[in-house]
């Protein structure tokens, strides 16, 4: 948890009361809890924090994390008993770095036969969001693809789901030599954006340039990668791993004919957000789509998973095992 906004040394590791189920609520026992990019730049307070405390959190602090796995251990009031002992995953709406995470029982996801709990955890979050990625963007066969930080936690998988549509050539950009031949392995064309003339490179990789674009980035690199896109293509804007979003002239792309899609605008509803994580699930159990989990980090390491995210250090995703 963290009672202030600043460096990962604010996370800190405390004892707080079990958390007890109420009326329509279970206790989950976690195995493993996401750690998103997101949560990052909540805890150094680029982006918003939460008003309060997640329920059941110690209430002197924030406890970042929505989404963990593990197996129901309790229930309250007008919930079916047999949940009890059974592998779950998530969504905790915060509080998720913890050893015991009390939530709705709505909110649970059960597992498909096959499929681990770590696969689950990095699952929950960054494949509902790679599928509603890959859907929003509507490829065609034969087209020119763009994802940016494609060798994380998203983005190892959005490529995987793009090399699907048949003729379609994937460019992954990547921050380092070894990310880049993490993007080849996954069937991407890696580009290393963190070496000079990158950009050239890029360009060498695209000489057509580019019908979609992923943006998980923003900056001066979103720039380059809006700039890469054919009159008629799609933008598609899903963060700011840089920090800055990435400037968007409306007008000069409508000009062109270039579509902006953003995040906020491809999940429908509540509904649909529950239905693209079971067909993450599903899609990962029948070993079709393969989360890469890059490494694991003890739950009292926490602030030391925040500092490698930050550093730029990581590949795919990043798991407390708790």
């Amino acid at each position: 948890m963290y009672t202030k906004a600043g460096p990962p040394e604010r996370l800190t590791t405390v004892e707080a009361p079990d958390p007890q189920p109420g009326p329509g609520e279970v206790v989950v026992s976690v195995s493993f809890a996401s750690i998103t990019f997101a949560d990052t730049q909540m805890r150094s307070g680029l982006i918003e924090q939460p008003d309060a405390s997640p329920a059941g959190s110690p209430t002197s602090g924030i406890v970042p994390g929505n989404g963990v796995s593990g197996s129901v251990i309790a229930v309250g009031e007008d919930v079916d008993p047999a949940w009890i002992g059974r592998p779950v995953a998530a969504a905790t709406g915060g509080g998720g770095y913890a050893e015991r995470v009390a939530v709705p029982v709505g909110e649970l996801y059960r597992l498909p036969r096959g499929l681990p709990l770590d696969s689950a955890a990095a699952l929950i979050a960054d494949g509902r969001t790679a599928l509603a990625l890959a859907r929003a963007a509507e490829l065609a066969a034969g087209e020119t693809v763009l994802v940016s930080a494609a060798a994380g936690g998203v983005g190892t998988l959005l490529v995987q789901l793009l090399r699907r549509v048949h003729g379609v050539t994937v460019i992954g950009l990547a921050r380092g030599a070894r990310k880049a031949t993490m993007v080849d392995r996954l069937g991407g064309s890696g580009v290393n954006y963190g070496a000079s003339g990158w950009l050239e490179a890029l360009r060498h990789s695209a000489p057509g340039g580019v019908d979609v674009a992923f943006d998980g980035v923003g900056g001066a690199t979103g720039s380059a990668i809006l700039g890469l896109v054919n009159d008629g293509g799609r933008y598609v804007n899903h963060g700011m791993a840089s920090g800055t979003p990435t400037p968007v002239d409306e007008n000069d792309l409508q000009l062109r004919g270039v579509s902006v899609i953003r995040l906020g605008e491809i999940v429908r509803g509540p509904e649909d957000n529950r239905n693209l994580v079971n067909a993450a699930f599903r899609e990962a159990a029948a070993g079709w789509l393969q989360p890469v989990i890059g490494q694991r980090y003890r739950l009292s390491e926490a602030s030391d998973a925040h500092r490698a995210i930050e550093a730029r250090e990581t590949i795919g995703k990043t798991l407390l095992a708790v």
